[in-house]
């Protein structure tokens, strides 16, 4: 089959860029904060529990994304997206949100991101709401439930081949429901649990197994 059939549907924390919220956990000084994806396999109730440390720190959208500014992509990323892209499409598929993700996307040379949005406190919200502050995240919408199997389902109904990766419980998904899927720089108990998904630790290897499957 001929690659434009194919699309491959890549996470991105972990896969090309840091952890957002690990690097804002040593940022802030908040250990919790380390906690993400790979640690909770339900995404709703982990974000609901990051935002109630940040309201408890007293901590809001700008000074994540003064961290986020900091954040480059992991080293060959940006190498291993530009040989992908120039091979076959590619659509990032990201539990993250647009107000995080610019920057990040700026770096990978802008390529297709599907991701979520934050809903931010601005003054009218916080002047209306007692004990609010403008720019505190006061909740998150995604864009549909279970947003990674969604959107591979949605791809595949409208005639493409989808290959997945990713290295979190959320990404499992979309990896098993697509003619291929991989977990790349995953954690011992995801590899151990998933053993007959191919994993991957460097972009080489990772660029290797994709090209087999498309």
């Amino acid at each position: 089959m001929s690659n434009d059939m194919n699309v491959v549907c890549l996470d991105l924390e972990g896969v090309l860029v840091p952890e957002i919220w690990i690097a804002f956990s040593k940022a802030s000084g908040i250990p919790e904060l380390k906690r993400t994806t790979r640690d909770e396999p339900d995404y709703d109730k982990l974000m609901r529990w990051r935002i109630g440390i940040l309201k408890e720190h007293g901590l809001g959208l700008k000074e994540i994304q003064d961290v986020i500014q900091t954040i480059e992509p992991m080293e060959g990323a940006k190498e291993f997206l530009d040989a992908l892209r120039a091979e076959t499409q590619v659509i990032i598929i990201s539990d993250t949100f647009t107000q995080f993700a610019t920057p990040l996307m700026k770096n990978l040379g802008w390529p297709t991101l599907f991701c979520n949005t934050l809903e931010v406190a601005d003054e009218a919200y916080a002047a209306a709401h007692p004990g609010v502050k403008p720019g505190e995240i006061i909740g998150f919408r995604m864009r549909v439930e279970q947003s990674k199997l969604a959107t591979v389902k949605a791809l595949q109904s409208v005639g493409f081949q989808t290959i997945a990766a990713g290295d979190s419980f959320n990404d499992l998904g979309m990896i098993r429901a697509s003619k291929a899927g991989f977990l790349f720089r995953s954690t011992e108990a995801i590899i151990q649990a998933n053993p007959d998904l191919p994993a991957f630790e460097t972009y080489d290897e990772f660029l290797a197994g994709i090209r087999a499957a498309l």
